[in-house]
């Protein structure tokens, strides 16, 4: 809990003294005014006290109450800033932390739960600093300070304090004990319900088409019933504090005066005065320190949960990420558009076997290699390996002479265009999914629409996209919903194009387009980007057969290195695959 406050910055830092400044300055006003009472007390029932004298006491009194104020609303005002500034950077935190994970790390914590710990978690450690915060400032002080004006106080007064205390100290502990496990159960029943909801929200085609609306249903209703049990069994503990501490106040007070009672009816009217003006500081500040003890039900109702909050939010923040950045700005001797595998083999985290082992081969500038093969034999596990998104078990990648590992992320990334098998289209429009990332710096605003324009005429969309009434300013909504699946994968076969990289990595791309449409695609690519490394995984031959290199994959080995009519003499997996596809006429003749 404490590490997360390691990570404040020095504005922050800033707000907390000002904020302690005021919570202090705020109290010592505020314990001014029973001291006041007292001697309004002792004027009224003393002999020769004038009106003037009462008045200016009541004066000061009422002065002490707005001082109080105002500085309680200057606490709060810091108090919000300081909570508002703290969750904006964990956010911002989190994010860019999130940003440099590699697939790994999003598996390992899981794509709901990041969701979680960057919004609710968050949300739960800014309402704590914002409240709590000021209460565990304030009470220690209130306390010791309304302590030391109580030491005059009679025995009596003082045990019977004391009790009251330790009641509510036992019922604060207990609560602490039997709360804190389930609020930290509830983060991970609260993310188990979000990824139920998010692969709702995903899915809701399929789950419409296969009527499996109360199927999830139930899975829904099962999370939410289990969170809801949990949240229930944390807020019973937490219902106990309010009426013990309110029935505490409430004896205390009636025990003071009892007593105030009977010791005065044992002294003289002189001393019962002052046992009586005693009485009223004594019973005040006294209430004070319960008060501030009661201000542990709100500190402990949150405390325990903001706790699991921080752990979660320290966890992404202190995560080590598997793909270390290097330092590397360029390849070795001009070398451009080069890729090479040097005896790799990979396996996934914890997998038992490797996925891939033993691969080996050379894809020269402008050359396009191919890689085919049954499910799960390793084909986008090894072009995965080229941009890092996974780092190597054993051997080497290279990129234009240069270990993968070597280089700056950034300078990796912008030598390559990968377009995934699943197209992946943000909010915004076509032209803002084709000029996206840092490619928007590369070019004037009328250069960059002309170079939109070429590459979505190169990727085969010109027609459905000039068709439309915004043209290249139609909307796409999130995750591309609004365009069929073609029309998605076409746009992000535009966004790789316009790059302009040194090596296109198409992962089982052109699956979603029809035959024609892959074919034109591919003549146009080959033509217009001349001098470009292609790198493609694909299941149909008709997209690889004039690929100058093709590579067959079986299990995760190569079992199958050349062209589309050496494969068709030398390897059986690439023959069996191809006659499934095509004719012996149609293979025949190319």
């Amino acid at each position: 809990m404490i590490s997360i406050f390691k990570r404040l910055n020095a504005h922050e830092w800033m707000l907390i003294c000002i904020s302690v400044a005021l919570v202090v300055a705020q109290v010592i006003t505020d314990l001014r005014i029973p001291g006041y009472m007292s001697t309004i007390t002792r004027l009224i029932e003393t002999e020769g006290s004038t009106m003037q004298e009462i008045l200016n006491t009541g004066a000061m009194m009422l002065i002490m109450a707005v001082l109080s104020m105002l500085v309680m609303f200057c606490s709060g005002f810091v108090s919000s800033r300081l909570s508002a500034y703290y969750s904006r950077d964990l956010r911002d935190k989190i994010f860019h932390k999130v940003q440099s994970f590699s697939p790994e790390e999003i598996d390992r914590f899981s794509t709901a739960s990041l969701i979680t710990r960057s919004t609710n978690d968050v949300a739960q450690i800014q309402n704590f600093v914002a409240g709590g915060f000021t209460m565990i400032v304030n009470m220690p002080i209130t306390v010791g300070i309304a302590l030391s004006k109580m030491a005059g106080g009679h025995w009596q007064w003082t045990v019977l304090t004391a009790g009251c205390v330790i009641i509510v100290l036992s019922v604060v502990i207990f609560v602490i004990l039997y709360a804190h496990p389930r609020f930290r159960r509830m983060q991970v029943l609260t993310d188990n319900l979000n990824a139920v909801t998010r692969e709702n929200m995903t899915g809701i085609r399929v789950i419409r088409a296969y009527n499996a609306a109360d199927y999830q249903m139930d899975k829904f209703t099962d999370r939410n019933d289990t969170l809801t049990k949990n949240q229930l069994q944390a807020q019973r503990a937490m219902t106990v504090m309010q009426p013990t501490m309110r029935f505490t106040q409430n004896i205390l007070t009636i025990g003071i005066y009892c007593i105030g009672a009977w010791i005065i009816s044992k002294t003289s009217s002189m001393e019962a005065l002052n046992t009586f003006s005693t009485m009223v500081v004594f019973s005040n500040y006294a209430s004070r320190v319960l008060f501030s003890i009661q201000s542990l039900n709100f500190i402990f109702n949150q405390l325990p949960r903001v706790s699991v909050c921080a752990n979660r939010v320290n966890e992404v923040l202190d995560t080590d990420v598997h793909v270390k950045n290097g330092s590397e700005m360029r390849g070795k001797g001009g070398m451009r558009g080069v890729v090479e595998f040097r005896n790799v083999a990979f396996r996934y985290p914890d997998s038992e076997a490797d996925v891939i082992h033993n691969i080996s081969f050379t894809a020269n500038r402008g050359e396009t290699v191919a890689f085919i093969g049954a499910t799960g034999s390793g084909k986008t596990s090894l072009v995965n390996l080229i941009p890092r998104f996974y780092d190597v078990t054993e051997g080497q990648v290279l990129v234009d002479g240069r270990d993968v590992k070597d280089y700056d992320l950034k300078v990796l990334h912008n030598k390559i265009g990968y377009t995934p098998q699943r197209a992946i289209l943000f909010t915004g429009t076509v032209y803002s999914n084709v000029n996206y990332g840092e490619n928007e710096l590369r070019y004037t605003e009328e250069e960059a629409f002309e170079e939109v324009k070429k590459a979505v005429e190169i990727a085969q969309a010109k027609d459905f996209v000039e068709e439309k009434e915004d043209g290249y300013f139609t909307f796409i909504s999130r995750g591309g919903t609004n365009v069929s699946g073609g029309q998605k994968q076409r746009i992000s076969i535009a966004r790789s194009v316009f790059r302009k990289p040194e090596i296109y990595i198409f992962d089982d791309t052109f699956g979603a387009l029809d035959y024609k449409t892959d074919r034109t695609l591919r003549g146009a690519l080959k033509k217009k980007t001349a001098g470009v490394t292609t790198l493609i995984v694909a299941q149909r031959i008709g997209t690889i057969r004039d690929a100058d290199q093709i590579i067959v994959l079986d299990e995760g080995e190569i079992v199958g290195h050349g062209t589309h009519r050496e494969l068709l003499e030398n390897c059986s997996v690439y023959r069996e695959i191809a006659y499934t596809q095509m004719s012996e006429e149609e293979l025949a003749n190319g």
